[in-house]
């Protein structure tokens, strides 16, 4: 009898992992690792009213759009680290990935030890600058062949 409980306390110990680990991947703040920035309170008015119209477009899925906003939050405000961020990022979710990377890199240089930035998974990707350009092939890859 103490087996069947042991084994059942295992059982529904495990079952609640696997629920939490399942709920936890597909709650809000999973998703919002990979959202657009705000724009911050140093931003001009130009560059935080496209930041904002971005993220709209962002969040709709209008990849294009967002790209065409964002950029020209870039022209209006280039030290704006927030701007270069959500451009890569949409540039990584559109296409084409590699035109994302100097803006993650940008972002980065501008926000230095920003935690969205420096732990976003897109920019994660791209590990050390340096290393980066030093490991870039002749075909576009970074440090392994396919």
């Amino acid at each position: 009898m103490i087996h069947a409980t042991n084994t059942t306390i295992w059982i529904g110990a495990t079952f609640l992992l696997v629920v939490l680990a399942i709920g936890g991947c597909a709650s809000p703040s999973h998703s919002k690792k990979d959202a657009p920035l705000l724009p911050p309170k140093n931003a001009n008015s130009l560059a935080a009213q496209l930041i904002v119209e971005g993220n709209q477009l962002f969040a709709e899925r209008q990849w294009t759009v967002a790209i065409e906003k964002y950029q020209e939050a870039v022209q209006a405000q280039p030290e704006l680290a927030e701007a270069h961020y959500n451009l890569g990022l949409t540039l990584y979710r559109k296409g084409p990935v590699a035109a994302a990377r100097p803006h993650f890199i940008e972002a980065a240089n501008l926000a230095p030890g920003h935690p969205v930035i420096w732990n976003a998974p897109p920019f994660r990707k791209y590990g050390n600058v340096k290393s980066e350009t030093d490991n870039e092939l002749q075909d576009g890859h970074y440090g392994h062949q396919h």
